[in-house]
């Protein structure tokens, strides 16, 4: 067992090098020091909040709420057509992908499959519903 530890530290390390983690943690950092995205991140919050709160009132104002939900669904546009936003979201998914090929190679081997038989590409158009894939039986 603690052969299998170390090689999962090792792995841990190996990960921490990899250009997709990388570039995902240059993108959170990116993210974290945009100021303009920030600020619309916490108005978005303000905004969903008092949506919230109007929604769950004893006397809950339809007008109020929509005036809300609207300028929500605007603030959210503006954060995920902000250039930091959008560089995250592509660096994001591009190490869950690699988590998730690492997860699957993992679950494979413990239920006795082959690991070298994990086929990325068919993983990476996976839809998490495996009741129609023949990949990962």
């Amino acid at each position: 067992m603690a052969d299998l530890m170390e090689m999962a530290k090792e792995l841990g390390r190996a990960l921490q090098q990899d250009e997709r983690y990388l570039s995902f943690r240059a993108a959170a950092e990116t993210n974290d020091n945009d100021s303009v995205l920030q600020d619309l991140i916490a108005s978005f919050t303000v905004k969903r909040r008092d949506l919230e709160r109007e929604q769950s009132s004893e006397r809950p104002d339809e007008d109020r709420i929509n005036a809300l939900e609207a300028e929500a669904k605007a603030l959210y546009g503006e954060i995920m057509s902000n250039p930091s936003m959008a560089a995250y979201q592509g660096a994001r998914a591009a190490f869950e992908q690699l988590l998730d090929g690492i997860n699957r190679v993992i679950a494979m081997s413990a239920a006795g499959k082959d690991p070298d038989s994990f086929d990325l590409t068919a993983a990476a158009s996976c839809s998490g519903d495996c009741s129609a894939c023949g990949g990962c039986h």
